[in-house]
Order: C-alpha cells, then structure tokens, then sequence
C-alpha cells in the first residue's frame, strides 16, 4: 500500500481512507487497469468486520468511483473472488456488474478463481 500511496497521480489514481474515532477502519485503492490503462481499476476495497454494514464501504467506493469520474476514465472494473459472495452482493447493490471475464489467480500457490465486474464512470 506505501507503493501505492507514492505512486499518487490524482485523481486518475490514489488510496482514500476512512477514519472514525477508532482509527482507520478503510481504505480504498485505485488507478488504471493493469490490463488496459484507459480503464480504471479499483484494486483495493477493504472494511473492517467491525464497521461492515454501517455504509462506510459504500461511502468509500461512491468516493472512488466520483474521484474516477473527474479523470478521464469512462468505465472502471474490479476482480472478485467468484465464493465471496458477500462482496459480490456489494458491489451489484452499488450498481457493479459481471462483465463475463474469469482468471484463475495461482497468486502463493493457492487457486483461486476471480470475476470481472464493470461499473461505467462520468
């Protein structure tokens, strides 16, 4: 995430954080595709168990996807592990939506299959 911090070229890339009292509960991470740079990616979105379900991921990802808008991307995508139905059900309440593509990530020797979703911007 420090990589990520550093490599700021807002608002076509950047981390938005959210913070309570308790500290920082989320942050999100975004920039262009790594698979086709004219696209933005949202390559991080996490909450803390603690604050899931109180809108603070949606307030993050509604930031990122405004902070999107104002560069010059038209659309945005996201990969979702295909079991984590939890966050797919996020992300389609938030207006994303499968677009077909899979990969099968053999990131740390684990298999684990992901799924595609877009989300248009401006």
């Amino acid at each position: 995430m420090a990589a990520r911090i550093a490599e700021t070229r807002w608002p076509s890339s950047g981390v938005l954080v959210a913070e309570t009292e308790a500290g920082i509960v989320g942050f999100a991470g975004f920039g262009p595709s790594r698979e086709t740079p004219a696209v933005a990616e949202i390559d991080t979105l996490y909450a803390m168990p603690e604050v899931w379900g109180t809108g603070i991921g949606k307030q993050l990802m509604l930031a990122a996807l405004t902070t999107l808008g104002q560069a010059d991307y038209t659309q945005a995508t996201l990969w979702v592990l295909a079991d984590n139905e939890r966050a797919r059900r996020f992300y389609e309440a938030v207006g994303w939506c499968a677009d077909g593509a899979a990969v099968e990530d053999t990131t740390g020797g684990a298999s684990l299959n992901k799924l595609r979703y877009q989300h248009p911007l401006g």
